[in-house]
């Protein structure tokens, strides 16, 4: 149960408000606030936070930079054998996390279990990979570039940068935390997480599971608070050496402050699934459904748009709807497919998309229903250019088609947009497919599937307003280390068996 058992420690039964974690310690805010997480599906408080201030910030960083000294010293195989310890601590202690992504943000609760396990997974994985390419140099002499005789050796390592600030989304505040964390801790750094306030529970249960693996005090760290008060101090403190930030348009606010810190960001999508003449319309229709519909449509990588050729779009819209008709509606507990969306604030957002479709001339495949943060599954055909679905990412359960009379249009609709996380190709042409994936402004081109993230260890990126860099637990490694040259000077040229 949550806060319960071995999790007990992290919650303060005097003021039923959970702790936050720094130095090694569960502790209480001085500021005596807490912040309230409403419940997506009662629509009432459920869980509250520490409010912490802006000096319990400084004291963190101070910690989390002595930390991270001892433990780049640390041998690489004991970094990795502490990950692999949290990440079974993690899956062992999988239920009661997962009973807070229920309750937190709407999760079914089979999917809550899966990304827990999921996370774990990861958090080993990494431990692995971090052993083999960290543990690789590169030894270069001076005599490969010309004009220059072998009097010179370069040793080249990759060493750490210090204190990583993470700050997953709500959707998955434990799968996207792990991916930052364990990256950055493998790699050397020390580790502050600003969770999101919906997601922040499960957040601090699964940073009790690195505790109780024993990793160094000050070494991890996990703040809550209103991003109001400590964001733009988080974000902007100088103590900070790396921000790996998942996210909405907070990102790009977050980029235009962070002056010289390397920056590594995914900002959303308007993922569009383009469907040719040729494609097999079953295969297409069930990868809609599990790419636009899955919690709720409320992931970067969901379908957002579908394009198809004008020729096929009566017989898929027609598969899609018979499919939409199965899905079932309701709590998360009980498994429903479709499940209340974040916030209010979320289902107004996703109402206004709607009314503006409708008001358009949009053709709406089944009624618009919504009971509260509950939106009822909803496919609009004939979607134009001019409404707002077509270009916005509603993170809920609406998902717009557009018809198009050639690929070159479906191409255009696809780069026109501000975002570029990824696109999928559904044809049974691979040589179609090769080219049309290749002209996609996106990160990532999926054949003859709706876009995902995963596998966890594969590259993860977006272009333009989707964000900056390259995710992925070896990119994500990478990014979060910086490389030292040491050049060794000889007094006469070498040259070896000579």
């Amino acid at each position: 149960m949550a806060g319960a058992g071995i999790f007990a420690e992290i919650y303060d039964e005097n003021t039923n408000v959970y702790k936050y974690y720094s130095d090694g310690a569960w502790n209480i805010s001085s500021s005596g606030k807490s912040v309230p997480i409403i419940n997506p599906t009662t629509r009432k408080t459920q869980y509250k936070v520490q409010a912490c201030t802006q000096e319990e910030v400084n004291k963190v960083m101070e910690s989390s930079k002595v930390a991270q000294k001892l433990w780049a010293k640390t041998p690489l195989w004991k970094r990795a054998e502490m990950l692999h310890k949290a990440a079974a601590i993690l899956k062992e202690h999988k239920a009661p996390i997962a009973e807070c992504l229920v309750k937190e943000i709407a999760k079914p609760a089979k999917d809550a279990v899966t990304e827990v396990v999921r996370s774990g997974d990861l958090v080993s994985y990494c431990g692995e990979e971090g052993v083999r390419i960290l543990g690789e140099g590169k030894f270069l002499t001076s005599d490969s570039f010309p004009g220059n005789e072998r009097s010179k050796y370069c040793l080249v390592s990759k060493v750490p940068l210090g204190v990583v600030l993470a700050i997953p989304p709500f959707n998955y505040p434990v799968n996207l935390a792990v991916s930052k964390i364990a990256p950055a801790l493998i790699a050397g750094n020390s580790l502050v997480l600003k969770p999101p306030t919906q997601g922040a529970v499960a957040a601090l249960h699964m940073v009790h599971c690195f505790h109780l693996a024993g990793f160094p005090k000050g070494l991890i760290s996990c703040i809550t608070g209103k991003g109001s008060e400590i964001g733009d101090f988080l974000t902007m403190h100088p103590g900070v050496n790396c921000i790996s930030f998942t996210g909405g348009d907070t990102g790009i606010a977050i980029s235009k402050k962070a002056g010289m810190v390397p920056l590594q960001m995914e900002l959303g999508g308007k993922d569009a699934c383009i469907v040719l003449e040729d494609a097999d319309l079953d295969l297409v229709a069930a990868n809609i459904i599990k790419g636009g519909f899955s919690y709720s449509g409320q992931r970067c990588t969901a379908v957002k748009v579908v394009l198809v050729m004008d020729s096929v779009a009566d017989a898929l819209v027609e598969k899609v709807n018979a499919k939409v008709s199965k899905l079932t509606v309701g709590p998360p507990e009980d498994n429903c497919d479709i499940t209340p969306v974040v916030s209010e604030s979320s289902a107004n957002f996703i109402e206004g998309l709607v009314m503006d479709a409708k008001q358009k001339g949009a053709t709406f495949c089944q009624e618009y229903k919504r009971d509260g943060n509950l939106i009822w599954p909803l496919l609009l055909d004939n979607v134009k250019p001019e409404m707002r679905i077509a270009w916005e990412e509603p993170f809920g359960p609406v998902l717009p088609v557009i018809r198009i009379n050639t690929v070159e249009q479906g191409i255009h609709h696809c780069n026109a947009s501000n975002f570029g996380l990824q696109g999928c190709v559904f044809t049974r042409d691979i040589n179609k497919a090769i080219l049309i994936g290749d002209a996609m402004e996106t990160g990532t081109v999926q054949i003859n599937s709706a876009p995902a993230r995963g596998p966890d260890h594969f590259p993860f990126q977006g272009l333009k307003d989707s964000g900056i860099g390259s995710q992925g637990v070896t990119n994500s490694i990478l990014m979060m280390t910086k490389i030292k040259s040491t050049v060794i000077n000889l007094p006469s040229p070498s040259y070896t068996m000579g």
